[in-house]
């Protein structure tokens, strides 16, 4: 139940960033900013990939029991654990990314919507990203933990390092994408990536930026997780 009640909530935080870029465009008469959008759905995705390893994870502990082959669906569900966190670690980024869009950028010199409107427009576009990235990687993290130990026994220090090295990985992801206007499927091209990081880093002062700004994304991103995460986990815990 309480996942449910999160996800739910965290849908409604999404449904309602999009509503209000929507009626930013239908009430003033401004263009659709469709680029915010996009990001909604992006930002979504880590969520759908969470909850769709729980599923996938279920249907292979239910069909090792079903063939009485459990050593056989350990492995599988090992790789499938494997694969599924690089799968997700990858989409990630998408939802801290939004934090990024409090640059209100999309505002020109003559617009008519009142900066009020687009304050909490883009305040709740930025919550609706954090409410993903929170809510996908409590997921992943409490089904990663459960694998290994009885989630009912605690929170084992390898789950907060697991926690702590998405998050700064995350954080990265969102730098690269923010600077170096890097997606997720441009891993299929490597050599081009690299490229472009050793040209972007030859830079007076870029290594510096580019540890600043993943040393604060991450600690803000921490504040949010770690005791959410905690009061989740008593939550699951309780008889």
């Amino acid at each position: 139940m309480p996942l449910l009640v999160a996800f739910v909530a965290v849908v409604l935080m999404n449904v309602y960033a999009a509503l209000l870029i929507w009626l930013r465009a239908a009430v003033y008469r401004v263009p659709l900013y469709r680029p915010m959008l996009l990001n909604i759905v992006l930002s979504f995705v880590p969520v759908v990939v969470a909850v769709l390893g729980i599923v996938g994870l279920l249907a292979i502990g239910a069909v090792g029991v079903a063939l009485d082959a459990p050593s056989v669906a350990r492995v599988v569900l090992w790789a499938y654990i494997v694969l599924g966190t690089i799968a997700w670690i990858l989409f990630f980024p998408n939802a801290i990314y939004l934090i990024t869009e409090l640059n209100f950028s999309h505002r020109r010199a003559d617009d008519p919507v009142p900066l009020w409107f687009d304050i909490v427009q883009t305040l709740t576009l930025t919550l609706s990203g954090i409410a993903n990235a929170v809510l996908s990687m409590g997921v992943v993290e409490f089904a990663v933990t459960a694998v290994v130990i009885d989630p009912r026994a605690g929170i084992p220090v390898f789950s907060w390092v697991f926690a702590g090295a998405v998050i700064v990985l995350g954080a990265i992801g969102v730098y690269l994408g923010r600077y170096l206007r890097f997606n997720s499927w441009d891993v299929r091209h490597p050599i081009g990536m690299l490229r472009k990081l050793r040209a972007h880093f030859a830079q007076k002062g870029k290594a510096l930026e580019a540890f600043g700004f993943v040393l604060t994304h991450s600690v803000l991103i921490a504040l949010v997780y770690v005791p959410l995460y905690l009061l989740a986990s008593e939550a699951l815990r309780a008889p």
